[in-house]
């Protein structure tokens, strides 16, 4: 694998989007692009809420993707704009410090987050001036990354139109942690699948280091995304944190309950590989030290032996200070599970047994269960939607992504395509106006996708 994103050569007027876009941007600016930089959303097919605790997990790239027309300039000013009028123009000047507004999570600051990202890894004082028009396919708040692909599309940018050079690892990495500038603690699976993608292949991401490794899908089966469509905005509520900082707690609990020193740990897989246990027995341990009865801040202060304001500085974040109770046990029963299902899929993708599809299938299937009763990220349409897709032929169906909202993946075999699709428009969107005028973009198979990349008019 090409260890830099590509730069491919295009003759934009072949491409109707691109060519769309340089129209829009040409009205709009006056000028022609000086180029266009490419991040493709992601399915994940299974590995749930486990990145942020350290472990593997098994997404591909999806053909909708966030696109930007870029000209470099001398203006002194970063100007955005979208095709889409929802999504109102922003200009932030280049001597001025970034500023990201995370109370009011708007698409600018994420496209922000980028550029700052690349300017503090890179030490650029002075940025260049960019005129940019973004154009996304992807549906908002659904589950599928189109914020992490906004994120790491305008890192790429910000990359190109100061002339620097870096990895597709580290522009992974960067641009992981600087979607946090705008408050979404996530663990850095949807910006690492959307630059070290490769078309043909889903991949095994697995971290510290971060590596991507081809995960050969089973012939005879597709993987179809259905959206349910209720949005679940990450930055704008705080479940997704609350689940980041209940497995931190259950971290600290379980390293207190073996002696550790508990400055060390602030992710499950820590303990795992401190304890060198295998994950069954991770499951026995969380089983026997962590109790099912939600823990209040009074008894995980006193068995952590801290402070109320050591707890509220150390271990929660800005928009979880409201919590009063934490689901300790079943949110780390649910990572160990979940990390030991990714590890079976992977096995099962390389080992091709006659039934790969069935088991695959099997173990997406117990997955959602999970994300439903153990880390409680699904919703009564979720829930509606998987039974629906499993009823019309799937083998496997589940949520993916943060859940509480957005897409559900299923697995379906080749011979029933046609008919599921059918079944489930049938079942889900057509009898709900609202759903039945999304359903074009809400239900469609989906094969991996490349990753991020550049391209140049020719």
């Amino acid at each position: 694998m090409a260890t830099h994103p590509p730069k491919l050569k295009t003759a934009i007027t072949a491409n109707e989007r691109l060519q769309n876009l340089k129209n829009t941007f040409e009205t709009k600016y006056g000028e022609s692009p000086h180029f266009y930089a490419c991040a493709p959303g992601r399915v994940n097919l299974i590995g749930e809420h486990i990145d942020y605790c350290g472990y593997s997990v098994l997404p591909m790239a999806i053909e909708p993707n966030i696109l930007a027309a870029v000209s470099v300039n001398k203006s002194g000013t970063i100007t955005l704009a979208n095709t889409n009028p929802q999504y109102k123009d922003f200009t932030v000047s280049c001597s001025e410090d970034i500023a990201i507004d995370r109370e009011n999570p708007k698409w600018h600051y994420y496209f922000l987050c980028g550029v700052k990202g690349i300017q503090e890894k890179c030490g650029i004082a002075h940025l260049a001036g960019m005129s940019c028009v973004v154009d996304g396919t992807i549906p908002p708040s659904s589950g599928l990354s189109s914020s992490s692909a906004l994120v790491c599309c305008a890192g790429l940018v910000t990359m190109e139109a100061n002339q620097k050079s870096l990895s597709k690892v580290a522009l992974a990495e960067i641009c992981a942690k600087s979607e946090r500038y705008i408050g979404t603690e996530g663990g850095g699976m949807d910006q690492s699948i959307s630059f070290l993608a490769e078309r043909g292949t889903a991949k095994l991401i697995e971290f510290q280091p971060l590596r991507a490794t081809d995960v050969k899908l089973p012939d005879g089966a597709v993987f179809v995304i259905s959206n349910c469509c209720m949005e679940m905005n990450k930055a704008a509520s705080s479940h997704f944190n609350i689940r980041v900082v209940e497995c931190r707690i259950a971290t600290k609990m379980l390293a207190q309950a073996r002696g550790l020193d508990l400055s060390r740990f602030m992710k499950l897989v820590q303990v795992q590989m401190e304890l060198k246990a295998s994950l069954e027995e991770m499951l026995a341990l969380v089983g026997e030290v962590l109790h099912p009865e939600p823990y209040s801040r009074e008894e995980i202060c006193k068995v952590l032996g801290v402070t109320s304001e050591q707890f509220s500085t150390e271990l929660l974040s800005a928009n979880t200070q409201h919590v009063k109770h934490f689901k300790l046990h079943q949110r780390a029963k649910h990572v160990y599970g979940e990390a030991a299902r990714v590890l079976r899929f992977k096995s099962v993708c390389d080992s091709e047994p006659a039934e790969s599809v069935q088991l695959l299938g099997d173990l997406m299937n117990q997955s959602h269960a999970s994300c439903r009763d153990l880390y409680e990220c699904s919703c009564p349409e979720l829930d509606q939607l998987v039974d629906i897709c499993l009823k019309s032929g799937a083998v496997g169906s589940r949520l993916t992504g943060a859940g509480w909202g957005g897409c559900a993946v299923s697995m379906v075999p080749d011979e029933k395509v046609e008919s599921f699709l059918q079944a489930v428009s049938e079942a889900y969107y057509l009898p709900d106006p609202r759903r039945a005028a999304m359903e074009k973009q809400s239900l469609f198979v989906s094969k991996p996708a490349g990753g991020a990349a550049i391209f140049l008019d020719e």
